[in-house]
């Protein structure tokens, strides 16, 4: 390979890698007077219109998220023979790909080193975006004031180039790639990622490099000595082969990771409010109208509307009035409150189905946007009845930026609720947190809810006494 003297406006000091489908330089910026990465279409590749697309397409989603967890997008350009490039902020600590061919990092240095990948990719899932490849080479890192910073490359690049190609290729890398990555045809979503950053903590903390998914019948990497137990367990929910038995995404993924760190002397006690854990310093609090839109846009797929029928539940009791459903999944509506839903997005059961879920308003479609309006998310998840209590469920959902009042439980019909309530900035709405598990075998209960102004808990206690399963 010759190498270019410039790219641009840029000067080609030398090469850093190549690829399928681009080939990165190394090159001096003379109007920023630093050093950058250009990333170049290869040449094979520059007369595809889809792959030429395919490779911009990730150079605006990177310009899009623009933070300082994920690589930097300078400029785009396109060389005189028509190959597009983007110009990236150069990662001058390499990669841990590097660092791990030097040798083992310590236990603590390495569930350290593992929380910061997770931030960062929980960033990506914050923004709709899935890695699919999460490897060691794509984990990136560059110096800074005060401390060095873990940064996401690659964001699943040559995956989506070899889709847009017609080439037929595995969605992922051998060792790293969630077993569902293997069918072209299954769903993937935020729980693949989570696979990956199982792995990779594996591959951090294990005596051997993963070679392969997690299969049924086939070992995990054995850990080294140190590893507490509570880390190895959140490793093997991570790299579950169900991906209903993971967690559900990275920052869920983070906080268990938080939970158990301690032991390994790799980071401080997550100070805890109420049940949920605060985020860790670096991961920015999602509003509580941010959370709602998740727990609506994120979190359930709304697809008809569902109220006035009548049901009767485990125990046999009629109930009466007006009704929303979703499955077994059934709510007694508040007055005035209307019901939509039937998924839960990111939440599959046994039958590759989503699992139930509503949105309980009296405008369910304005609730995810407009923080005035009061509402509810109910979902019910039998995944997530086998990995992780109710308790441990509210701790993935922080509400950092919140005042926490003392975690409550109440038994509402027949189920025993986890109720964690948080008052929130000025002009935010109150946000209470419930759950628990519905009687018998048919998963966890999860209700997200906005009250009206000035109700207090009596309101959310009818609420809560309305859900259930039958």
């Amino acid at each position: 390979m010759t190498a270019p003297t410039r790219i641009g406006a840029y000067r080609v000091e030398r090469l850093l890698g190549a690829g399928s489908f681009a080939t990165v330089w190394l090159a001096y910026d003379p109007v920023l007077d630093g050093r950058v990465a250009v990333k170049v279409l290869a040449e094979n590749w520059s007369h595809d219109l889809r792959v030429r697309e395919r490779f911009l397409d990730e150079a605006r989603l990177l310009r899009r998220l623009d933070h300082d967890r994920v690589v930097r997008v300078h400029a785009v350009g396109e060389l005189p023979d028509g190959r597009p490039y983007a110009v990236l902020a150069w990662a001058d600590g390499g990669s841990l790909r590097d660092r791990l061919a030097r040798g083992p990092l310590p236990v603590a240095a390495a569930v350290t080193l593992l929380d910061e990948i997770a931030a960062g990719v929980a960033v990506l899932h914050r923004h709709g975006v899935v890695h699919r490849d999460l490897t060691p080479g794509n984990i990136l890192f560059r110096s800074g004031p005060g401390r060095e910073r873990v940064l996401i490359a690659d964001l699943g690049l040559a995956k989506a180039l070899a889709a847009a190609s017609g080439l037929t290729a595995r969605a992922g890398t051998p060792g790293y790639m969630a077993p569902e990555q293997d069918d072209p045809f299954a769903v993937v979503d935020t729980r693949a990622d989570v696979f990956g950053l199982g792995r990779l903590g594996l591959r951090l903390l294990g005596d051997a490099t993963p070679t392969g998914g997690s299969r049924p019948g086939r070992a995990p990497p054995r850990l080294r000595a140190g590893v507490p137990p509570a880390v190895a367990a959140v490793l093997r929910t991570a790299t579950a082969v169900r991906p209903a038995d993971r967690y559900p995404d990275a920052a869920s993924f983070r906080a268990a990771l938080r939970r158990a760190a301690p032991a390994a002397g790799g980071l401080a006690p997550t100070a805890r409010a109420g049940p949920a854990a605060a985020p860790a310093a670096g991961r920015p609090a999602a509003s509580p109208l941010r959370r709602r839109r998740l727990a609506v846009s994120g979190a359930v797929a709304v697809v008809l509307a569902a109220a006035g029928a009548t049901a009767g539940d485990a125990a046999g009791r009629t109930r009466t009035g007006a009704m929303g459903r979703s499955g077994p999944l059934a709510v007694a509506l508040p007055a005035g409150w209307r019901a939509e839903g039937t998924g839960w997005t990111g939440q599959y059961g046994d039958d590759g189905e989503l699992e139930p879920a509503l949105v309980v308003s009296p405008d369910p479609g304005r609730w995810a946007a407009d923080s005035s309006v009061p509402g509810a998310f109910v979902g019910l998840s039998a995944g997530t009845a086998r990995r992780t209590t109710p308790e441990g469920f509210l701790a993935e959902r922080p509400h950092a930026d919140c005042a926490a009042a003392p975690v409550r439980r109440t038994r509402q019909g027949d189920v025993d609720w986890v109720v964690a309530a948080f008052a929130c900035p000025a002009g935010r709405p109150v946000i209470v947190e419930a759950a628990g598990r519905a009687a018998g075998a048919a998963g966890l209960l999860y209700v997200q809810v906005t009250p009206p102004p000035g109700s207090g808990p009596e309101f959310v206690d009818v609420l809560l006494a309305g859900v259930w399963v039958g």
